[in-house]
């Protein structure tokens, strides 16, 4: 089999693996250092004979994550300053007309890369798939807004200029380029609807999947100012993209970590606005270039009307941040109320939430109500902004409760990931999913997604506000009318 090919800048070697040939770490564009630094996504330098492309490029700049979540997500780094990367799976390089799967990994904007375990593309390739996954900048490097001294929102640039190098390009590696499809998990899946809504981004894609992240995410400008210059006070430097460049990157990452445990662990509404609530103080920023308006309220307007989007949540998606930690555990009724005041939901609204879970404690009732919050309510605004659109819309919601932590984890954020790509055995899985995930719902879900991504029909019907079907894979696999509806309903007109 062929382990060559030619892309724009030169030609690289990939090599075999399972069946399939992966090609790593292809720089999309040059290094964001030096003159670059903080600056938009600039071409990559071209090269004369082979390039190397056999092990995992550099990795964005970013802390490590806090315990215990570092025991439960794995997160590769890599050094060096040519992180701009991505890396190709495909079936065979000689191929044509392939449907082609571009993931954006998650990470809050500030962790993650493309080189994770789970999103090795073997499997996708194994059944004709060829699947993208890039690294874009993180944290201040991506999305610290400098106002009108710097582009807003470099992150999400790096991402459109990936996906021009795989317009570009991915038809050297068997690739439709007009069959591509985005894809992302948490705040992978915050930059597919903010895409969605850029202007940016049109044409680059004819598909879109979002898991566990939607289209409410993204900073006011003035807030994301008031981030900005929090972290140039603590640094004791001008908020200049010449100023911050001249810091250590290690101190800088270090500021940047500091900032967010300080808003997280002091929320002041006055000061942080909705970063008290959504609590990721470098997520994109509604800059009115770049990304013109808050994600939701764009496609509401029409953004990406006619591509197909699969969307959807996880069941308990905030065991993740409560139960590892042991926080779920601290959380009394006083509390409990506090933080739903917060959320805006008016007295009584919890008794939906208390008949669906009876013997819930007040810290599994905020996971419940946190869940649909961040996650849940989001997705279906989304699903229910596009029913009238041309391109469908499908919804789903994964529920295969984790065996992990006395079984409390439940369906949390990120569980499913390694079911949608079939690597329930890579390294890093067993301590969320447990020794021994069902690999028939693995099979289940990947085969969904594989027929998304090449027929834009996962298996399913489209969702409509009447009947919302939606797709449950769990311990058993169904189409489910409007799952819990009554907590759903308890959310209209407050999370709009």
């Amino acid at each position: 089999m062929q382990i060559e090919t030619k892309t724009t800048s030169g030609v690289v070697r990939g090599k075999p693996v399972d069946g399939a040939v992966a090609f790593l770490g292809i720089p999309y564009a040059a290094p964001p250092f030096g003159e670059l630094r903080f600056a938009a996504p600039a071409a990559p330098a071209a090269w004369d004979g082979v390039r190397d492309c056999t092990s995992f490029g550099p990795t964005a700049l970013k802390p490590p994550y806090p315990a215990p979540i570092d025991l439960l997500l794995p997160e590769p780094s890599v050094p060096g300053e040519d992180l701009l990367n991505l890396n190709v799976w495909t079936p065979d390089p000689s191929a044509a007309g392939l449907p082609v799967l571009v993931w954006i990994h998650g990470g809050a904007f500030v962790n993650g890369s493309g080189a994770v375990p789970q999103y090795d593309g073997t499997a996708f390739a194994r059944d004709r798939v060829v699947l993208v996954t890039l690294n874009y900048r993180l944290g201040v490097d991506g999305f610290l807004h400098f106002g009108d001294d710097g582009p807003a929102n470099r992150g999400l640039l790096d991402q459109v200029a990936a996906l021009t190098w795989v317009r570009d390009n991915i038809a050297a590696f068997g690739g439709d380029p007009d069959r591509v499809t985005i894809a992302g998990e948490s705040a992978g899946a915050m930059s597919v609807s903010s895409l969605l809504s850029m202007p940016r981004a049109q044409g680059l894609f004819a598909r879109a999947i979002a898991q566990s992240g939607a289209g409410h995410h993204a900073l006011s400008p003035a807030t994301a100012g008031r981030v900005a210059a929090a972290l140039a006070e603590r640094l004791g430097v001008p908020l200049t993209r010449e100023a911050l460049a001249a810091v250590d990157p290690q101190e800088l990452v270090a500021a940047q970590r500091a900032l967010s445990q300080d808003i997280s662990t002091t929320p002041n509404p006055a000061l942080w606005g909705e970063l008290t609530l959504n609590l990721m103080a470098w997520e994109p920023v509604v800059d009115g270039d770049v990304l013109p308006a808050l994600p939701v309220r764009g496609i509401e307007a029409g953004g990406s009307a006619d591509v197909d989007l699969l969307i959807g949540a996880n069941s308990d998606e905030y065991a993740l941040f409560l139960v590892p930690n042991g926080f779920v555990d601290f959380i009394d009724d006083a509390t409990l109320g506090m933080l739903l005041a917060g959320y805006g939901l008016p007295a009584g609204a919890l008794e939906a939430y208390r008949r669906d879970l009876p013997s819930a404690t007040p810290g599994e009732l905020l996971m419940a109500v946190a869940t649909d919050w961040f996650f849940r309510l989001p997705a279906l605004r989304l699903a229910e902004a596009r029913t009238s659109a041309p391109g469908s819309t499908h919804v789903y919601e994964f529920a295969w409760p984790s065996p992990q932590f006395g079984g409390r984890l439940g369906a949390c954020h990120a569980l499913e990931i390694g079911f949608v790509f079939d690597t329930l055995t890579a390294e890093g899985s067993q301590p969320m999913a447990g020794e021994a995930p069902p690999q028939e719902l693995a099979d289940t879900m990947h085969r969904a997604w594989v027929d998304f991504v090449t027929t834009g029909d996962p298996g399913w019907p489209s969702y409509d506000v009447t009947t919302r079907p939606t797709q449950v894979f769990g311990t058993l696999t169904s189409v489910v009318p409007d799952p819990r509806g009554a907590q759903r309903a308890v959310w209209d007109g407050i999370r709009v």
